[in-house]
């Protein structure tokens, strides 16, 4: 049933979507600049080199990406590349990849519902499903980013937790898939992390019922995190601690609290709730001073060292990283598609718990919910996680629902409370209502509002036209000082160095174009000259360009926005809408 609710979405999907595509590429800046790795990495890169030498300044900038999401797109545009052209090959495994991952997403939901409430409530939640799925920008085609891997994860995650039965292999793949979900990217640290609390305190209160299947999921995981530990960090990298990728700080809290996890269990010893309690205690004592120790900065934020300039003219306007106090102040009318759907679930399990209706799962679910939701209410982009989550509690509210309605046809309220609560169960239905009052009828009707509202807005540069870029693609290889939300693009299209794209460990490359564009005329001479930069490429449009055009009247960015090109820039064509390209002069480059 997984399957053929799959290839119903993934037809309709490219039916809807196809033909409306300008480029096979998401609409994110990250999928370009996955595209970019992935092409690298073909090109003879190596596995372990995941260093970007054409972005930032001086050797380039070291990507916190995982090669885990790289390695299957190499292996398809590999085989694709031999029988077809390279850019018909990244068309199709482009469009093909996040398609193939909808069947893995539907999956574990409908079984996990299946397990729980039989049949009616494993189709409610293959159609919750399928409809997250449509409505969700990172299952696009084109999208090859690692979220829709991430929110896989998070499903089988979930729904291995759950098994009423508390089976061994439900368990062991739990284990591997939060390992993975750690090893892909950092964002789902808490998220594996509230898991890892769910098995060990299950296993406190029920004592030897629930010890094989905390067993299970605490070895699968210390066993895979090592494992993807030395497959994916190079040896010279064993003992560097960062806080934004699987290192040795997450590596040694994951192995550590899951190899203690396992061997707690294990103990026949620890038999009464007061022994369990004081393992737990032990092993929550040597997760915390591992991390004291070992990996101290990354109890808080990875991005707390961000410059507050990047913060200010960046790191502020990107829809991921808004809160939900940003959002209230901003987009109001947002909120319910972000939060609603996720609100209404953590008080369906709330419920269900005082009613003592399947307790156990729905405490594992109210944990994961709230954690994910909490998180979301500091950045949006937490807001995946929650309304994946919200598809099982809420699936079997319905499917509960929908039997009181039929054992009394003749109830009104009955049938009134399966529709609302199916209704208020769909995160797009909240989103366009949002933009319905906010904008009016006339012009978010369309399919474009649903998707991009209750799913996440492109980050991509206002010029990032393919034909404008042929003008800079054709000039000798150089350095290129332009907006950061088209850096991606600029290095997808041409063999230039960019100095700015959208990535916090990027933060020097990002800082000089932004003095670039801020400092008058005549001293920016000295930013171009110190980055060695070859061209700019401006782009009026561009809002993070607008913002150093209000701050710095008289920078340079101001001053070609008016037409005002200094001696030391040669003009080389512009296109409509677009950018507008600028030598730098040989004799500046020489000072």
């Amino acid at each position: 049933m997984a399957c053929i609710y799959a290839l119903v979405t993934i037809a309709i999907m490219l039916a809807m979507f196809l033909p409306a595509a300008e480029d096979y590429v998401g609409a994110d800046n990250d999928d370009v600049m996955r595209l970019v790795q992935v092409r690298d990495l073909l090109a003879g890169q190596g596995w372990f080199d995941l260093r970007q030498y054409r972005l930032g300044l001086g050797d380039g900038t070291l990507m916190h990406w995982s090669r885990l999401v790289d390695l299957p797109l190499a292996v398809f545009l590999g085989i694709g590349a031999t029988f077809l052209p390279q850019e018909q090959a990244e068309s199709i495994v482009l469009t093909i990849w996040p398609l193939l991952l909808i069947p893995l997403l539907l999956y574990p939901i409908g079984l996990s519902a299946m397990r729980l409430a039989g049949p009616a409530a494993m189709h409610v939640a293959l159609g919750l499903s399928s409809l997250f799925a449509f409505t969700n920008i990172r299952f696009h085609p084109g999208s090859i980013d690692h979220h829709n891997v991430q929110l896989v994860l998070a499903a089988w995650i979930a729904a291995m937790l759950i098994d009423p039965e508390r089976r061994v292999t439900s368990h062991v793949i739990a284990g591997i898939a939060a390992a993975l979900a750690v090893a892909v990217g950092a964002e789902t640290v808490p998220f594996v992390a509230a898991a890892c609390v769910g098995v060990a305190a299950r296993w406190i209160w029920q004592g030897q019922v629930a010890a094989r299947a905390a067993r299970a999921f605490g070895l699968a995981f210390a066993l895979m995190i090592s494992a993807m530990f030395f497959l994916t960090v190079p040896p010279s990298h064993y003992t560097t601690v960062t806080c934004d990728n699987l290192s040795l700080g997450f590596y040694a809290l994951s192995a550590t609290g899951g190899g203690l996890l396992a061997v707690a269990t294990a103990v026949p010893r620890i038999h009464s709730i007061r022994s369990r309690l004081a393992a737990a205690a032990v092993i929550a004592t040597a997760v915390f001073f591992t991390a004291r120790i070992i990996a101290p900065q990354c109890l808080g934020s990875p991005l707390s060292d961000l410059d507050p300039m990047l913060v200010t003219l960046w790191l502020e306007a990107v829809t991921e990283a808004q809160s939900f106090s940003d959002l209230l102040r901003s987009e109001p009318h947002t909120l319910g598609g972000y939060y609603a759907v996720g609100f209404f679930a953590i008080s369906v399990c709330l419920f269900q718990v005082v009613q003592g209706e399947k307790p156990e799962a729905h405490l594992v679910l109210l944990l994961l919910l709230a954690v994910s939701w909490m998180i979301a209410l500091l950045q949006v982009r937490g807001f995946f996680f929650v309304n994946l989550l919200a598809i099982l509690p809420l699936s079997l509210l319905i499917a509960d629902l929908r039997l009181g309605s039929q054992a009394d046809p003749e109830s009104p309220n009955a049938a009134f409370a399966y529709v609302v609560t199916v209704l208020v169960s769909v995160p797009a239905v909240w989103a366009l209502s949002g933009a319905l009052i906010a904008k009016g009828t006339e012009d978010t009707m369309g399919m474009e509002t649903i998707t991009q509202d209750s799913g996440a807005r492109p980050e991509r540069g206002e010029c990032s036209a393919t034909d404008s870029l042929r003008v800079l693609a054709a000039q000798e290889t150089g350095v290129v000082a332009g907006p950061s939300n088209s850096g991606a693009e600029i290095l997808r299209f041409t063999k230039h160095r960019v100095l700015a794209a959208p990535y916090h460990r990027n933060q020097g490359g990002m800082l000089t174009e932004l003095h670039i564009g801020l400092a008058p005329p005549d001293e920016a001479e000295a930013f171009l000259s110190g980055a060695g930069v070859s061209f700019i490429a401006f782009c009026k449009n561009d809002p993070q360009t607008q913002s150093l055009i209000r701050m710095k009247p008289d920078g340079l960015y101001a001053a070609l926005a008016r037409g005002e090109v200094p001696p030391y820039l040669q003009p080389l064509g512009s296109s409509q809408d677009g950018f507008t390209f600028y030598r730098v002069t040989e004799s500046l480059k020489k000072n």
